[in-house]
């Protein structure tokens, strides 16, 4: 069975969003035993973030993690999509990874200086190849 290469910076993203997963709570862990939190006063204090309470660098790479659960699961379907269709290789494949590099450099970013204007840059053009994408898919399929 020859697997469509579209995929593959699919699963690269899905690995890229554990990463993250790994970096927040590497980094939030300590920072609420730090800040002496009780993870359950939160729950009873729907007034009260960890926003609130940690440091924001710690809290970019939550954000980072959340903001990898949004658009990105458009970039899902229409690479599973275009791989139904047998239409993953070549350009679409290319334009895929070109997504996913610019999100891995969105999450670089806002997790570290968090500079809001590149990360509109990045998240701007990353969208604009992920218009390409359901644009390609919507040709496809209708």
């Amino acid at each position: 069975m020859k697997v469509a290469a579209i995929l593959q910076p699919a699963v690269a993203l899905m690995a890229w969003t554990m990463v993250m997963w790994l970096w927040m709570y590497a980094t939030r862990i300590p920072a609420m035993s730090a800040a002496k939190l009780d993870p359950d006063s939160l729950a009873r204090d729907p007034s009260r973030t960890l926003d609130d309470i940690l440091p924001a660098n710690v809290q970019w790479k939550a954000h980072n993690y959340n903001h990898l659960h949004e658009a990105p699961t458009l970039f899902y379907a229409a690479v599973l999509v275009i791989a139904l269709v047998g239409q993953g290789n070549g350009t679409s494949a290319s334009v895929a990874w070109a997504y996913v590099g610019l999100r891995v450099v969105h999450s670089l970013v806002q997790a570290t200086v968090n500079k809001v204007v590149v990360r509109f840059s990045l998240f701007g053009l990353s969208s604009i190849a992920l218009m390409a994408l359901i644009y390609h898919a919507a040709r496809l399929v209708f």
